[in-house]
């Protein structure tokens, strides 16, 4: 019976996290979460639940499930190494989920999976989603800061990017081909750390906050909080504000915290048409912004596809935008041509 015992305890203890609760989504075998904060986490917020994954069956993608990650208060990332022909490229992945959970098969670990098969270091943020959502809903709207959407989202992105470039040669990447890649909230964070890298939202930590969190491409796949429009629902807390000639120009006006300038780097931005969660404007008003910035832009819009889809195949020819990406690193010299 001790015996039993023991084995009951060693299995538990194996599915213990690095925040102590069993049921936290965990890696595959072979690759481990690492905290991107070496100590005090900044403008940590407590939570009233621990981290939690679910696999969520009601909502099939592809034919397939989706591994929802929520109460995410300690940040990891997850680095995937590619096994042949590395190309020196590296691409760092936030997943989506409205600020409050993360897709992290869907938008994260499969995403690893191609990239790797390709050649390129992909690492796998777990930023921070405490379940609050797109800002503090308890704080007056906008929060003081330089960035008042999710900031501690931010902040982990900015931090990851510096380890990334701090440990290039250790890892075997080139220090100028290191970039990012998102979807939904994720492909806005992709926009966010892309026109705010040049003051990090935190006191410096370390060297690697000494290296340049500017990443060398990015690529936004259904970005959404990217129009004004989007800020002014969220300042009501998803209340409907009656529409007027003003409030619908701002279905086409850009956010002002992703302040646009030619030292953004070059994107790639794909989103479909008839996308139900984020209006296409918010691909659309980005590409502007950045074609009257002269920076580098590709984008690619389809008729159907709708929204959260990843990287898997449906019916719609959407699904077949990761060949799309390949050739634009290839176009902009991040991956052999």
């Amino acid at each position: 019976m001790k015996k039993i015992l023991m084995l009951i305890v060693g299995i538990l203890s194996a599915l213990v996290s690095v925040n102590g609760y069993a049921d936290v989504w965990q890696p595959s075998p072979g690759h481990t979460q690492i905290p991107i904060w070496p100590g005090q986490i900044p403008d940590a917020q407590s939570v009233a639940k621990p981290e939690d994954m679910q696999i969520m069956n009601e909502h099939l993608i592809g034919g397939k499930s989706v591994i929802k990650v929520s109460q995410v208060t300690q940040p990891t990332m997850t680095v995937y190494f590619p096994k042949e022909n590395n190309t020196g490229a590296a691409v760092v992945v936030f997943p989506g989920g409205g600020y409050e959970i993360l897709a992290m098969d869907l938008e994260g670990t499969e995403v690893c999976d191609w990239l790797t098969s390709k050649g390129v270091t992909c690492v796998l943020l777990k930023y921070r989603v405490p379940g609050e959502g797109y800002y503090p809903k308890s704080a007056p709207y906008p929060k003081s800061g330089p960035y008042p959407e999710s900031p501690m989202a931010l902040e982990d992105a900015q931090r990851t990017v510096g380890l990334v470039r701090l440990n290039a040669a250790k890892w075997h990447i080139d220090p100028h081909k290191i970039g990012v890649l998102g979807f939904s909230s994720g492909g806005h964070l992709v926009t966010a750390i892309s026109t705010n890298f040049n003051k990090r939202l935190y006191k410096p930590v370390d060297a690697a906050d000494q290296e340049s969190c500017r990443p060398d491409f990015a690529v936004a796949i259904y970005p959404g909080h990217l129009t004004l429009s989007d800020i002014i629902w969220d300042k009501n807390f998803g209340k409907k504000v009656k529409q007027t000639a003003t409030s619908k120009d701002n279905n086409f006006e850009l956010n002002p915290d992703v302040p646009v300038t030619h030292q953004t780097p070059p994107t790639f931005l794909l989103q479909a048409e008839n996308d139900d969660e984020d209006d296409v404007n918010n691909s659309l008003v980005y590409y502007i912004a950045l074609k009257n910035a002269d920076v580098p832009v590709e984008m690619h819009l389809y008729a159907e596809g709708g929204h959260a889809f990843g990287l898997r195949h449906t019916d719609y020819p959407i699904t077949e935008w990761p060949q799309l990406v390949e050739i634009w690193l290839k176009t902009i010299g991040m991956t052999s041509k």
